[in-house]
């Protein structure tokens, strides 16, 4: 039997298609399905067949995505018996609003959140891929092994072929904020509606991937910035592990990857020479926060941060009397650090002068450290006294003692780039 939060959601994807606000839906199934090979997630978009609108449904799988098409009413029909077979979490996003479906414990509930894109994709039944990496790209997909001769993701590299795909999203966003990416350039994945900051700079920009380990989006962010954005910089992979530099300086020097080096070491001692730009993707415990404290220091406009394992605060947890029963529990209290870990962190970012977004990187079911901080520097830092307020409330509520970013509460010492207009 159905429920009134199914219901409600059912009938915001009908109103969204009727009144052509629709964008895209996903369902995602939870780690607890039973299904035999359940996919990964299910990607739907609307197009025109034949003058009639349909729903084409993506069920992407491990090693193969499904499609198929519906008219509406069957397409709405499959959506409620979909939803009622196996728990799973669906988004409905629309330029006005976007929505998210979800069971719990007292039974599904649907959620409000702001719009994440503001114009309608296009309808076109024979759509072409839309991706970044293109033929472009294929030197350096071929030789770390991401793709075949012929340029086709091998089924065993299809997690890490999406995942930089993903990456490519969130950073052309993010670059054409800061004006690194003209809007204007045509790539599949520039988000509609994003207003063009101008033409990109010219200045080389100092980038840095603090602990890079295979170089596959070390490879990929230098793609995007000098062959699609046609920008000169000076791209570190910084990696501890020497065989692995070895290895991808290798794939580097073999395409003539101008600007681009590996170099070992420590994130929190190797020398550099600035940094316009940081990422530190899946950086283990506390090397997350020695990368942000860098960038931070070096005044990087845009900081690009996937948390991985958290271990610093979950020792140190002291709740309050009103958490006390739920974080009695292991389990819970070791998730709930992970959350304050990184509720922390941008807490910090805002204080040290970023805009902050917390986004999905991974799909949940590829692996649960999934959240990807996306910082860019929009204010002069440690001038509001109000943010770092929040930081000492928020530590001093759970007993928190120490934090890896505690040396950004008495200001720090930046470049003078950091001060500059931004």
């Amino acid at each position: 039997m159905s429920n009134p939060a199914t219901e409600r959601f059912c009938d915001l994807v009908r109103q969204s298609l009727d009144d052509g606000t629709f964008v895209r839906l996903v369902l995602r199934p939870s780690a607890s399905s039973t299904e035999t090979d359940p996919p990964r997630r299910i990607v739907t978009r609307c197009i025109e067949l034949r003058g009639q609108p349909h729903l084409s449904i993506t069920a992407q799988h491990a090693r193969q995505d499904r499609t198929w098409n519906l008219p509406l009413p069957e397409a709405l029909a499959w959506l409620r018996a979909e939803l009622m077979r196996t728990p799973k979490t669906a988004y409905l996003a629309t330029t006005t609003r976007d929505w998210q479906w979800m069971t719990t414990s007292d039974g599904p509930r649907v959620v409000g959140h702001p719009p994440s894109q503001t114009a309608p994709p296009p309808r076109t039944h024979d759509q072409p891929h839309t991706t970044w990496l293109d033929e472009s790209a294929r030197d350096w997909l071929l030789a770390l092994g991401l793709v075949d001769a012929s340029g086709r993701p091998k089924p065993s590299a299809a997690d890490k072929y999406r995942q930089i795909e993903r990456f490519l999203e969130i950073a052309a966003h993010q670059l054409q904020h800061c004006g690194w990416l003209p809007a204007t350039t045509t790539a599949p994945t520039a988000v509609p509606g994003t207003a063009s900051p101008g033409p990109a700079s010219t200045r080389t920009l100092t980038v840095v991937d603090a602990g890079c380990g295979k170089g596959y989006l070390t490879f990929a962010l230098w793609h995007l910035l000098t062959r699609k954005a046609h920008h000169p910089v000076q791209l570190f992979g910084i990696e501890a592990r020497p065989e692995l530099v070895r290895s991808v300086q290798a794939v580097a020097d073999r395409i003539g990857a101008r600007g681009l080096a590996f170099v070992p070491g420590d994130i929190a001692t190797v020398d550099l020479p600035g940094c316009d730009i940081l990422m530190a993707l899946h950086a283990c415990n506390t090397a997350t926060d020695a990368a942000l404290l860098r960038g931070i220091r070096y005044g990087a406009r845009l900081l690009l941060v996937a948390p991985c394992c958290h271990h610093q605060l979950r020792p140190q947890l002291r709740p309050p009397p009103l958490w006390q029963p739920v974080l009695r529990h292991g389990l819970l209290a070791g998730r709930f650090a992970t959350w304050l870990t990184d509720a922390l962190r941008v807490l910090f970012l805002e204080w040290a002068g970023y805009k902050v977004r917390v986004v999905e990187f991974i799909e949940s079911e590829h692996t649960p450290m999934n959240l990807l901080l996306s910082a860019i520097r929009v204010r002069p830092p440690f001038r509001d006294p109000a943010r770092r307020e929040r930081i000492l409330q928020l530590k001093e509520t759970f007993g928190i003692q120490h934090h890896a970013l505690d040396p950004l509460l008495n200001g720090s010492p930046t470049t003078d780039r950091a001060d500059a207009s931004v």
